[in-house]
């Protein structure tokens, strides 16, 4: 049990590049260990392989191109419409218990707001949110996007920042359900030296800050990923096997459900 003088601790997982669909069954076990208080809070840190999502009430008409691009298209039980994860973006799936008056979803987005603003200043990014819309914008361009659930005031999914990722994949759908939104990237604005992993150090300090943790501990991915077998007694059904020895050898992360 924490006290009064204790800092609250994040716990941080570097996961690297995780299949989609591992990435939800790691969710589902870490939001179950939450629940029960086996783990404290966690937030993953990585990128995903392409990949388009829909919300759960999301508009397939948004999809627009994606269905004949050959790339997977899942649906899935967040918030929002549809968006894009590729290579060179950096996902967070924060797995927080919210306690007392942070059971508000309003504020939880507004926070995840702030934190990926205040990670983009420190490369000198001038980013803000747009009045109405969740996200953060460049401009008139997005370069993040949110899309969160919240079970019995547990969060899972997360965000979603454009560091070096290959905007044209945005082309083929309608992000966030916004018609004319225009993605952008920090490579794109000017800073194409900045690194998915360069970038993830910086937002799990400033992810760290917003939200109060006065500590952050460093979560070894292979640990992480035998939880899913736990729960699921499925052996490498998951393959956290592969997807560890991927992390391991990646240069990408290291350390929704509403949108925009």
């Amino acid at each position: 049990m924490v006290t009064m003088d204790e800092p609250r601790t994040l716990n941080v997982a570097a996961m690297g590049t995780v299949e989609y669909e591992a990435g939800l069954a790691l969710q589902d076990a870490l939001v179950a260990e939450r629940h029960a208080d086996r783990r404290g809070d966690t937030i993953l840190l990585l990128e995903h392989p392409h990949v388009f999502t829909l919300g759960r009430g999301a508009d397939e008409r948004y999809l627009a191109q994606a269905k004949a691009s050959g790339v997977p298209v899942h649906r899935v039980s967040r918030g929002g419409q549809v968006t894009y994860h590729g290579p060179g973006q950096l996902v967070g799936y924060p797995i927080l218990k919210l306690l007392g008056r942070e059971r508000d979803v309003h504020r939880y987005l507004r926070k995840l707001e702030e934190a990926m603003i205040l990670a983009l200043a420190r490369y000198e990014i001038e980013a803000r949110r747009r009045e109405g819309l969740t996200g953060v914008w460049v401009g008139e361009r997005k370069i993040a996007s949110i899309g969160v659930g919240i079970r019995r005031w547990v969060t899972l999914h997360g965000f979603a920042l454009n560091v070096q990722t290959d905007l044209g994949f945005f082309e083929r759908i309608v992000p966030c359900g916004i018609q004319g939104c225009r993605m952008t990237s920090i490579a794109e604005l000017g800073r194409p030296d900045v690194a998915t992993a360069d970038f993830a150090t910086t937002m799990r300090a400033s992810f760290a800050a917003v939200f109060g943790y006065g500590r952050t501990v460093e979560d070894d991915p292979a640990a992480l990923w035998s939880v899913v077998d736990r729960g699921a007694n499925a052996g490498e059904a998951h393959g956290w096997k592969a997807h560890a020895a991927l992390a391991s050898n990646t240069t990408g992360a290291r350390g929704a459900d509403s949108d925009g």
